[in-house]
């Protein structure tokens, strides 16, 4: 590719999202679905545009009382609250505060792969993405068991509550229990000791906003989701790339921390963990450039922004866009990954600790003498957010004899 580097591997992780080539369309269902990258990041920055999916329907039922997380509001209240905690995942404090953690995660993890020779992929990168993630919100009084807890609250499959079907009430039953179970065993003595004495992180700030213990939960249990279920999704296709690619592997090993990166923020363009975000407007949204036709969404309608095609526009990536390329030539205002983290006022603010993590974990995985793929991963998916989930994956290295 002219003005860039090498390029490697093909996207491996593929939704079932139509391959449509115009960058705005209608859906059969009435929704609007965008693809374009520019289009996409209109819709994501406007302030004609509210949070919609991820079960925001059911927290909009909560009593006026309750603080809703911050994922679930939009506005002037929204914007305080990033920009209030925006200190947390600045690229020098992920750096200074939480290298440290990633890094003992990671050396426990391995240490237990060598010892005994093969592992769970998924496993391995769950275990450090909930340390780290429980040190940046204030999870460290825990008892024994969260892993546990955090596997019954984010389970491989979904339900979908309600009151019409008996399994509808099983699972708003189900979810009250694990809600119950993270409470009682992870927020209130984390609360508890904070309380006596503040600390420098989320949950101190959450206190010192106001927030109640229940109110805590729910931000806790926000960004729990973020930074362990997402985290160890992407560590697990990253691994999955350098695993089957061995020239990318190749080009990884023999980077430094910026290049091992770049490689790694292609992987995530190419195959992002979140395939689908979801916007309601609530004012008509002129959605036309580009020399396009006149088009305006108008207000109450469902926009879904298609991820994993936005990432393809070659307009704003470049030319083959299938392909990774570190330090891909992309156009004027495209960032790397792409929409990976989203945009706007709800992008992830996570992007530092995620890449940071993902590289920590893998450098030092990549490293083991006889590392190998025993088993390749199988791939099941999350419909409500296009999320992808690789499970199964065994590794293996050489054992000290």
């Amino acid at each position: 590719m002219d003005g860039e580097g090498s390029s490697y591997g093909y996207r491996r992780i593929e939704r079932e999202t139509t391959a449509a080539d115009c960058p705005v369309s209608r859906a059969d269902d009435g929704s609007w679905q965008v693809r374009g990258y520019d289009e996409a990041r209109t819709v994501l920055r406007s302030t004609a545009t509210v949070q919609a999916g991820l079960g925001i329907e059911t927290v909009e039922n909560l009593p006026s009382r309750i603080r809703r997380p911050v994922l679930y509001r939009d506005g002037p209240e929204h914007r305080e609250h990033r920009r209030q905690t925006a200190r947390f995942f600045t690229p020098r404090r992920v750096d200074e505060h939480y290298r440290d953690v990633m890094d003992r995660a990671t050396r426990a993890q391995l240490n237990q792969l060598t010892s005994t020779g093969r592992a769970l992929l998924s496993e391995l990168t769950f275990n450090v993405a909930i340390e780290v993630a429980c040190a940046v919100i204030g999870l460290t009084e825990s008892r024994p068991g969260i892993k546990r807890r955090l596997e019954r609250f984010f389970p491989e499959r979904f339900g979908t509550p309600g009151l019409t079907s008996l399994h509808g009430i099983y699972w708003m039953m189900r979810q009250s229990t694990n809600w119950l179970r993270v409470y009682l065993g992870d927020v209130r003595p984390a609360v508890r000791a904070r309380r006596r004495g503040r600390r420098d992180d989320l949950i101190s700030h959450l206190l010192d906003d106001g927030c109640s213990t229940n109110e805590i939960l729910g931000e806790c249990l926000t960004f729990a989701a973020a930074g362990m279920v997402t985290t160890r999704e992407f560590i697990s296709a990253a691994a999955w790339h350098l695993f089957s690619d061995a020239a990318l592997l190749t080009h990884y090993q023999t980077a430094n921390e910026a290049g091992r990166i770049a490689v790694l923020t292609e992987i995530l363009r190419l195959d992002p963990v979140i395939g689908r975000l979801s916007r309601r407007t609530i004012e008509p949204l002129d959605l036309s450039g580009n020399g396009d036709a006149a088009l305006t969404v108008p207000t109450g309608e469902r926009i879904d922004i298609l991820v994993d095609r936005t990432n393809l526009d070659e307009r704003a990536v470049g030319r083959q866009p299938q392909r990774i390329c570190p330090g891909r030539a992309m156009s004027e205002g495209t960032g790397s990954p792409a929409l990976s983290f989203g945009d706007g006022p709800h992008k992830c603010p996570g992007m530092h600790i995620a890449l940071l993590e993902t590289d920590v974990f893998l450098s030092s995985l990549f490293a083991l003498p006889g590392l190998r793929m025993a088993t390749p991963p199988t791939i099941g998916f999350i419909d409500g957010i296009g999320s992808y989930e690789l499970r199964h994956c065994v590794v293996e290295v050489d054992t000290a004899p």
